[in-house]
């Protein structure tokens, strides 16, 4: 297997044509063809459907994608260490966690790892609680952001935050909105406090949630059954991307972690953002690494940065959490 084979196959999967990828790498249609056929045989796997309007990947293909990228990244890192002597930490490290903590958190992670250690590369797994934990103890993943797990075995797990979550939705007639209690004081860092609702007086209302398969789902059916609240489910999703669909539209109310608010803050009028209250409904971050190998330099670096970015978050007031990463130094990223 070819890396110039591999750079190929990407191209072709990205254009979604062997037409438009043989045009792009100034390579003859056909003489691309045999690359990936070539490719298929050496697997012994069919990495593209064919049809009239172009190529899509088979699973195979998917699976193969992923793993070129991160080849051919590395292959990229070895040519720069011949040509270059290291000047700090350096490799590749894979992140993975919630989806929903990931437009908040690793745009700036990303961002200030590119300006401080430009040679270290960071991949990035995001998906379900569940594929968190699967991700970490299969060793996909290098770091961890896993929810509501203080500990698991076979990883090391270290408190990181801890988040209020939140009620949401449209209230155009303003049958909500008496509900609601607006506390005194500002938060440090924040304009002001958000307002609050009572979890009884949030989970009587029509609601659009996700299926029991997530974690928000099973916060919100115990609290209901703690207080003896009968849930008015009117959608069940399990995209997030169709819940919020669902909410802007004004079809249900939802129950949303403090992370996500960012994206939810100026909806306008008649809209509805509270903090869920008596009891608080809340959820928990640990961050894990393997208890069964040392931390490279590398994953050091981005476990500070992941850490000091969380910090920097909470204490200026974008994100309604509690700092819990009291064992961590984060005036600065390790070197």
């Amino acid at each position: 297997m070819e890396l110039r084979t591999l750079r190929y196959f990407i191209a072709v999967l990205e254009a979604g044509s062997l037409s438009r990828a043989a045009g792009s790498l100034y390579v003859a249609q056909p003489a691309l063809t045999a690359q990936i056929k070539k490719l298929e045989d050496e697997l012994g796997a069919q990495l593209f459907e064919r049809s009239h309007a172009g190529v899509t990947p088979t699973p195979a293909g998917l699976l193969l994608y992923d793993d070129a990228r991160r080849l051919l990244s590395d292959a990229d890192a070895v040519r720069d260490r011949v040509l270059r002597l290291p000047t700090g930490p350096e490799g590749s490290v894979t992140v993975a966690l919630p989806l929903l903590l990931v437009s908040l958190l690793m745009g700036p992670v990303l961002a200030a790892l590119k300006r401080s250690h430009p040679r270290i590369r960071v991949f990035v797994l995001d998906g379900l609680s569940l594929t968190v934990q699967h991700a970490m103890l299969e060793r996909q993943a290098d770091i961890g952001i896993l929810v509501d797990t203080p500990t698991l075995e076979g990883l090391h797990c270290r408190p990181l935050a801890r988040e209020a979550l939140y009620f949401c939705g449209h209230d155009p007639e303003g049958r909500v909105l008496p509900l609601l209690r607006h506390p005194r004081g500002r938060r440090k860092g924040a304009t002001q406090r958000p307002p609050e609702i009572a979890a009884r007086d949030a989970l009587r209302q029509p609601l659009v949630l996700q299926s029991r398969r997530f974690v928000l789902r099973r916060y919100v059916e115990e609290a209901a059954r703690e207080l003896d609240v009968s849930l008015d489910i009117v959608h069940e999703h399990d995209s997030a991307r169709v819940i919020r669909s669902l909410y802007l539209c004004g079809a249900g109310f939802t129950v949303t972690p403090a992370c996500s608010l960012h994206e939810s803050k100026h909806l306008g009028p008649g809209w509805v953002l509270a903090r869920m209250v008596r009891p608080e409904l809340a959820r928990t971050y640990t961050l894990a690494t393997s208890s069964r190998k040392p931390e490279s330099r590398a994953a050091q670096v981005v476990l500070h940065a992941i850490a000091h970015e969380v910090r920097r978050l909470i204490e200026h007031g974008h994100w309604d959490a509690q700092w819990l990463g009291r064992e961590w130094h984060t005036e600065g990223t390790a070197a």
